[in-house]
């Protein structure tokens, strides 16, 4: 198995940075798109959950629009083989005293790359 191939990795790294402008722009369409859909699919939130793609889609409807100024810093791709990728990314809004830490697993499924996990947390740093 292949581990960090170039091509998959700007593959994924494009991926995610439309997926970063469709959440910035609340492009609920886009954001369905990314995720897979499935039953199985799960999103864990900085105080959320949920459980398959009808319950984010529903979640995500009902979310305000993100505040503006959303920047992302130290984005990592990992891929592991042809068909597997995971992404981690930190997060800030301007003067938040709080770091968010977003993380997804995406799978190649039927020949499209597919969010089929995500995690989000938020963090205060210590000086």
């Amino acid at each position: 198995m292949q581990i960090d191939s170039a091509a998959q990795k700007t593959e994924i790294l494009d991926l995610f940075i439309k997926y970063e402008e469709a959440l910035v722009s609340s492009d609920l369409a886009a954001l369905h798109d990314f995720f897979w859909d499935s039953p199985l699919t799960l999103r864990y939130g900085v105080s959320d959950q949920q459980y398959g793609i009808e319950e984010i889609t529903k979640w995500r409807a009902e979310q305000p629009p993100l505040p503006p100024g959303r920047s992302i810093s130290d984005t990592r791709v990992t891929t592991f083989g042809e068909n597997t990728a995971v992404v981690n990314t930190l997060f800030q809004y301007p003067n938040g005293d709080q770091l968010g830490r977003q993380s997804q697993t995406w799978i190649r499924l039927e020949g499209k790359w597919k969010i089929v996990s995500a995690h989000v947390s938020m963090i205060t740093p210590t000086p």
